[in-house]
């Protein structure tokens, strides 16, 4: 059984060299790199076993071999908590394990995907993320519908349009993907237009040269240019596909009521939305992520309410997905209320998880890569940096699992004497997936003139809201009768 370990950076090239000493087999890509190690989420939360978590915990062994000692370690969750344990059961059985290397990272933080269950089912709103929700990204490569991506004189001339799925590779090797990819969509035309008048300009140019070395000199260029005009056509064909969507009745529907719940709106009652897609047999999945969007921005449904979607669902899409429904509360996902009080208003209200003033062309804040929710995960990595969880130890108590803090001591040599204007460098540990629309929030903190910490990202698997409950839905065999 395997998954994907991913890394990524601002620096890919620092943690790619480390982690490729993890295992043999993996696959360089300028953001990091993705290497095979179990489906963690199913594992852990599931069958209770473990052993993507010793891979995760042997893998950041290894890493520190290569780049030093870690010297904070803090988590949330179960599985976080167990990871630490392991690394430092580990460093106790292997007490040679000490190096002299300079440490490259100051904090470890691993974050148990249970802490944070709602980011993954919201509708992610960058680039990437929209792009790996409608289509999925597997390994960098994404395959989309050929009609947008015919060459015009094919399709005006009657021929026969390509009815092969096209396959590009996604990756910051690509100048234009690389400025666009994190940005929120509604941002993404204005800078196709303005790249797209910049190349035309570019192409121009050959008319204004006269002498042999400015027609050397625009010769040279050419290859770049023309790479960069196929990189427009095809983000441009990409936006179209995804504009189709995104500006549909049901696309905006279903927003509309992702966001009520996460702002706190009518979270205690059966969603007429919900009810009339159950009714028209919308995807099952589509119905699931709602349900347990619901669930988990009410700290459970209240019974009769539970009881009622549950009813719903087993009619209209079979008996047998009982055992999904098993499978999803036991995750946490869809549960019953039992405490009698919602959480989630406080939580939401402490972290700033929903903001209603949000940019979305120059963005000031995480909220802008859903369009007004904040990654909760990316808001306890950035409250940790600064001011530190001591600020917000009742609401940390709120969510799933302990939280906790480890320091390893490095020799007095070792010890970081921190430059004026240095930035910190944190490795944020997903365990269980992580979405593009989270890595997007990280590197945006990153890039932050005042934020003073680098984010360097690793995940046991890359997931969306569909792939996740799809890991997590029974696949029964059908009768052999």
């Amino acid at each position: 059984m395997y998954n994907e370990c991913c890394v990524w950076g601002q620096e890919g090239w620092r943690v790619s060299l480390a982690i490729s000493a993890l295992l043999s087999v993996a696959q360089r890509t300028c953001q990091g790199l993705q290497l095979l190690v179990g489906s963690c989420a199913e594992e852990c939360y599931l069958e209770s076993d473990q052993t993507s978590l010793y891979h995760a915990a042997k893998g950041l062994m290894t890493l520190q071999a290569l780049y030093g000692t870690i010297p904070q370690i803090f988590g949330k969750g179960e599985c976080a908590r167990h990871v630490a344990n392991m690394m430092i059961r580990m460093k106790r059985e292997f007490p040679g394990s000490q190096n002299s290397i300079f440490p490259v990272f100051d904090t470890l933080l691993l974050l148990d995907r249970n802490v944070d269950l709602l980011t993954p089912l919201a509708t992610q709103l960058t680039y990437e993320g929209l792009i790996d929700e409608i289509y999925g990204i597997q390994n960098t490569y994404v395959k989309l519908p050929p009609e947008k991506f015919a060459p015009k004189k094919q399709g005006e001339s009657g021929k026969d349009l390509p009815t092969e799925p096209k396959k590009l590779q996604l990756n910051s090797a690509e100048e234009l993907y690389a400025e666009i990819r994190d940005k929120n969509f509604n941002a993404v035309g204005s800078v196709l237009s303005k790249k797209a008048k910049i190349i035309s300009a570019a192409f121009e140019e050959r008319h204004h040269a006269k002498t042999v070395g400015e027609i050397k000199q625009f010769v040279s260029q050419l290859p770049h240019m023309q790479a960069a005009r196929s990189s427009l056509a095809n983000h441009t064909s990409i936006a179209e596909l995804i504009k189709d969507i995104t500006t549909s009745e049901d696309f905006f529907d279903n927003l509309t009521v992702e966001q009520e719940f996460m702002s706190g709106i009518d979270t205690d009652k059966v969603n007429n939305y919900i009810e009339d897609c159950i009714a028209q047999k919308h995807p099952l999945i589509k119905i699931l992520r709602l349900v347990c969007l619901q669930s988990v921005c009410n700290s459970g449904l209240k019974q009769k309410v539970l009881d009622h979607y549950k009813r719903e669902i087993l009619q209209t899409y079979g008996y047998e997905h009982i055992l999904t429904l098993n499978n999803l509360e036991k995750a946490g996902l869809l549960k019953p209320q039992t405490s009698g009080r919602n959480n989630y208003p406080t939580i939401r209200k402490t972290l700033r998880l929903w903001m209603d003033d949000v940019n979305e062309q120059n963005p000031n804040d995480i909220s802008y890569v859903y369009s007004g929710y904040a990654p909760l995960s990316v808001r306890l990595a950035q409250l940790l940096a600064r001011p530190g969880w001591r600020s917000i130890e009742e609401v940390l108590k709120m969510l799933p699992g302990p939280h906790f803090e480890e320091r390893q001591q490095l020799p007095t040599g070792l010890q970081k004497k921190r430059q004026h204007g240095e930035n910190r460098v944190t490795l944020v540990f997903f365990l269980g997936g992580v979405t593009y629309a989270e890595i997007a929030a990280l590197r945006f903190l990153s890039q932050m003139e005042d934020g003073g910490t680098e984010y360097v990202i690793a995940t046991t698997k890359l997931i969306n809201g569909t792939s996740w409950i799809k890991s997590l839905m029974e696949k029964l065999e059908p009768a052999p009768f």
